[in-house]
């Protein structure tokens, strides 16, 4: 990685997690090119590092992230790293769980990478917004598309359409975030959380995202069928035998990495 990308976005390795830090403070952790590019190249040492079994991604204080860096892209700068997408995460994350760790603000295209994720944690004095109509522009980039996925219909879209913030103990209530902490802590409680997946078999992990992903492009028709195939490859693998065997051994389980 080279040293604009260790700078702007920060790698730390803790056991089976990899934590991830938007690292632009003077900047609010706005999102440029080289943070995108930067944030892709470490999803994809995630992906292929079989000793990692999950991620956390959070901002340097004061916030997670501003959004897309306006003065760039008035510049022309677009933060899209092909394949991954917008910020280097929102098209393709990662195989592995992705946990939002959120102090102070993830605004815009910040709260597009929070949406990007599979889990949040926040902190109770941490604000949402999708301010893009306020410039001009629109959450384009998962959005206007995600949001009203994760959250009822009319309150996105309230969201979508004001530009005005959301509360974190109000996207608690209404779904989006798992774990509210308070401030301060949001980075140790995504850190248990990880550490609790991290524990559990890695291919029925992996397998279990990506059926909770793919299903909402199943037929009723189909689900049975995809299921089938996801369940054979999971059945057939090391860690299902190994599963049953500490199961009736009464001890831990000693998982496959991968």
């Amino acid at each position: 990685m080279s040293e604009v990308a260790e700078q702007v976005v920060l790698v730390e390795r803790r056991d089976r997690v990899l934590v991830l830090t938007l690292n632009r403070p003077a900047a609010r952790n706005a999102i440029d090119l080289a943070m995108a590019r930067a944030l892709a190249a470490a999803l994809d040492g995630l992906d292929e590092d079989p000793s990692l079994s999950a991620g956390v991604i959070t901002g340097a204080p004061p916030g997670f992230s501003a959004g897309m860096d306006l003065k760039a892209f008035s510049a022309g700068e677009l933060p899209v790293v092909p394949g991954r997408g917008f910020g280097g995460i929102v098209d393709r994350g990662s195989r592995k769980p992705l946990i939002a760790a959120v102090e102070g603000f993830a605004l815009g295209g910040g709260f597009e990478v929070v949406l990007a994720c599979d889990l949040v944690v926040a902190a109770r004095d941490s604000r949402f917004a999708l301010p893009e109509v306020k410039r001009g522009l629109i959450a384009a980039f998962g959005g206007l598309v995600r949001l009203p996925r994760r959250i009822p219909e009319a309150i996105a879209t309230e969201i979508a359409l004001t530009g005005e913030p959301i509360s974190a103990p109000r996207l608690h209530e209404l779904g989006l975030v798992n774990r509210l902490v308070e401030a301060g802590q949001a980075l140790t409680a995504a850190l248990e959380l990880a550490r609790v997946i991290a524990a559990n078999s890695p291919i029925a992990v992996r397998t279990s995202k990506e059926a909770l992903t793919r299903q909402r492009a199943w037929t009723a028709k189909a689900e049975c069928a995809e299921q089938q195939l996801l369940w054979e490859r999971v059945i057939a693998s090391p860690d299902a035998r190994e599963g049953a065997a500490a199961f009736a051994e009464k001890r831990a389980p000693r998982w496959q990495t991968g």
